[in-house]
C-alpha cells in the first residue's frame, strides 16, 4: 500500500515537473479562479449571518470583505506577474504553485471562530 502511494506520488512529481510556463501559469489562475470563488462564498454565507437593518454591523462587514476582496485581487496580480519566472528550473515549479496556494489561503479559509 505504502509503495503504491510513493508511486502515484513519483508520478504526480514526474508529470507535475514536466509542466510547460504557460501550462503552470494557467494552473496557477485557475486555482485563483476557484480561491476567489470561495471567498465571495464565504462572504455571502457571513452577510447571511447579519441581522437586516442592523445599521452598525452591516457597514463594518461590507467593508472588511471589500478590503478582502481587494487584498486578494491585489496577491492574485503580484502572482500573475511573478509566477513561472523564465529561469525557474521545471522542478520547482509545483512548489511555486503549492506557495502561491498557501499565500492565498488567508483570505479564503473562514477566520477562526475562538
Amino acid at each position: 500500500m505504502r509503495v503504491l502511494a510513493l508511486l502515484c506520488g513519483l508520478l504526480y512529481a514526474a508529470i507535475g515537473c514536466a509542466q510547460p510556463p504557460e501550462v503552470q501559469r494557467a494552473l496557477i489562475q485557475r486555482d485563483q479562479q476557484s480561491d476567489e470563488f470561495s471567498q465571495q462564498l464565504r462572504q455571502s454565507q457571513e452577510q447571511l449571518r447579519v441581522p437586516p437593518g442592523d445599521l452598525r454591523k452591516e457597514p463594518k462587514t461590507d467593508a472588511s470583505q471589500l478590503e478582502e476582496r481587494q487584498r486578494l485581487q491585489n496577491l492574485n496580480t503580484q502572482q500573475q506577474q511573478q509566477s513561472v519566472e523564465p529561469g525557474t528550473p521545471e522542478v520547482l515549479r509545483p512548489y511555486e504553485r503549492q506557495k502561491a496556494a498557501d499565500e492565498r489561503r488567508e483570505f479564503v479559509l473562514p477566520p477562526a471562530v475562538p
